[in-house]
């Protein structure tokens, strides 16, 4: 099984954070449609890799909308909406969708992070059964025509689209960046860049 089980720190057991990557879909503008209908049954946050940096990058993003789900500050719909938009460096909404969300004739691969809030055993309903993580692998599977992929950062860099990343978060002609010879070392200094802009989202 290619879903992860992402546990990150300061985040309590009881919300389930999971996430898969996909490569090569072919079909987004299905996935996309079912957003658009608020179909419950996809209730991923759906985000296109070639703006990604890496995985911290990523669970920056996740771990922010993680603590304003668990603090019930939530400033969009859903807690999947607000991965995404945590990924943008202002609170628009459309604007993060456009530029992280899973977009029809465009993105080919894929991050689909899943984040479950489990009740107590004396909660638990039918519904809830549906959200474990093999039940949460089989649905994307069925459903995600893509080519699963480890979610690493060597696998995320082959999708990276870093003029489009730049453009996002405002790194070309950063003289910071612009004086570094070394690759490696520009690209850990615009993902430490970008991540700043994340946080200071909305101040």
């Amino acid at each position: 099984m290619a879903l992860e089980t992402l546990n990150l720190e300061h985040i309590p057991p009881t919300c389930q954070i999971y996430a898969a990557f996909f490569r090569d879909v072919s079909n987004c503008e299905f996935l996309h449609a079912q957003l658009l209908s608020r179909n419950s049954e996809f209730e991923y946050a759906f985000i296109d890799a070639s703006s990604i940096i890496s995985r911290s990058h990523l669970l920056a993003a996740v771990y922010s909308a993680a603590i304003v789900l668990l603090d019930g500050t939530l400033r969009t719909p859903n807690v999947h909406s607000e991965i995404v938009v945590s990924l943008n460096t202002s609170n628009n909404i459309a604007d993060a969708y456009r530029k992280w969300g899973i977009s029809p004739g465009k993105t080919k691969d894929l991050v689909v992070i899943k984040v479950v809030l489990c009740p107590s055993p004396a909660k638990e309903t039918a519904s809830t059964q549906t959200q474990t993580p093999q039940a949460i692998w089989d649905h994307l599977r069925q459903h995600v025509k893509g080519t699963p992929t480890p979610l690493t950062d060597a696998e995320l860099a082959q999708a990276t689209d870093w003029p489009k990343v730049r453009k996002y978060y405002r790194l070309n002609g950063v003289p910071a960046l612009e004086r570094l010879a070394d690759e490696q070392e520009k690209i850990q200094q615009s993902e430490r860049l970008a991540i700043m802009g994340m946080a200071l989202r909305g101040l």
